[in-house]
């Protein structure tokens, strides 16, 4: 099942509009007022990936399979969200169920378009955002360190959680998110155990006008400041101009970004970050059936990638045969490749890396 990423801001940022070009449909309803959105509108999306276009050349494969994200558009959220205001306990629901959180910020001024809060101002959009969320969360974790303490009377050992799990308290009772602890500790277990909504990664999508593209005006700039102080990622790009982007075919598009001076489209940037953020990475195969991207968490060996293409390839691992795409986009051939003594043969200990064209050995 792809990872997922949910969408979320206040009402009327371009969420659907973005969300609406990110799948190239018009499944969710892109309107001026609050909650045009109710229930959440969900789409998977190819990870934009050129290495396999020049690998399938290279093998003559019949077709081409990109590595996949969800996302998952989720209806706007406003002050009061945590406790039931514009039906907000459901949607925060949502955001629960998701791997990732990509916040869209209304980064450009136009008054035909309703702000829920009067003016954009994206600090306080964000922070808005950021409170029901944290409020929400207090109200989980209070109910879980409830939980713990009754149990550590019982099982002493559980002793270390319920300190963990009142330190994740109050930092959320001082506004510190739960992501901003070590990745490893008791309290980001705690988090992700308890579902967590600030626990998720964050990633910041500046949502700015036609003027703004290539050089963000003062209310993105904010958002990129933010991202830096807090640890997070933050992109920008006009949902708008993505919105007509994506209606084009492909030497449309790239006509077009060439002329607002575009290198990466910014639907690209969104499913690269989120999927950065998750902390994943891709190795390839390539035969004349297909060329393939597969998902898998950095740091995973090789017979647990194997099993990502099937659990009898991890079971009967013997080798990885590996050439980085590197070496393979250049030598063309396997020949050429065996030749310049740049093909490995790796065991169960190692270590997957990004780009590893492979060919896993296995007995049936």
């Amino acid at each position: 099942m792809a990872l997922s990423c949910g969408i979320v801001g206040l009402p009327n940022v371009g969420k659907s509009t973005i969300f609406n070009a990110l799948t190239r449909s018009a499944q969710a309803l892109a309107a001026n007022y609050p909650f045009a959105t109710i229930e959440p509108n969900v789409g998977e999306v190819p990870v934009p990936d050129d290495r396999l276009r020049v690998l399938a050349e290279i093998v003559s494969a019949r077709r081409i399979v990109n590595a996949t994200m969800r996302f998952v558009d989720i209806a706007g959220l406003v002050r009061g969200a945590s406790t039931g205001a514009g039906l907000g306990n459901a949607f925060l629901s949502h955001i629960r169920e998701t791997d990732a959180v990509a916040m869209v910020v209304r980064c450009f001024v136009d008054p035909d378009v309703i702000h829920v809060e009067g003016e954009p101002d994206p600090l306080r959009d964000i922070e808005i955002i950021n409170i029901e969320m944290a409020l929400a969360d207090l109200s989980t974790l209070g109910k879980k360190v409830e939980k713990l303490e009754r149990e550590a009377r019982v099982n002493a050992k559980l002793a270390p959680q319920v300190e963990a799990a009142k330190r994740l308290r109050a930092a959320l009772e001082a506004g510190t998110p739960a992501r901003s602890f070590e990745a490893g500790s008791l309290e980001r277990a705690i988090a992700a155990e308890s579902f967590l909504l600030t626990g998720k990664p964050m990633l910041y999508v500046a949502n700015v006008d036609e003027a703004q593209i290539g050089a963000n005006g003062p209310l993105a700039a904010s958002v990129f400041a933010l991202a830096e102080r807090e640890g997070s990622r933050a992109i920008a790009f006009c949902g708008k101009i993505e919105a007509e982007l994506a209606g084009l075919n492909e030497d449309e598009a790239k006509s077009f970004r060439e002329e607002l001076g575009i290198d990466r489209s910014g639907l690209d940037q969104l499913i690269l970050n989120a999927y950065g953020l998750l902390g994943l990475m891709t190795f390839l195969t390539a035969g004349e059936i297909e060329a393939r991207a597969w998902t898998i968490d950095k740091g995973t060996r090789a017979p647990q990638a194997a099993g990502k293409i099937h659990s009898d390839i991890e079971r009967g691992f013997i080798r990885a045969e590996i050439v980085s795409y590197d070496d393979y986009a250049r030598l063309k051939t396997m020949e050429a490749i065996k030749a310049a003594g740049l093909l490995r043969s790796e065991g169960k200990d190692y270590v997957m890396q990004e780009g590893d064209v492979v060919n896993f050995r296995f007995n049936v």
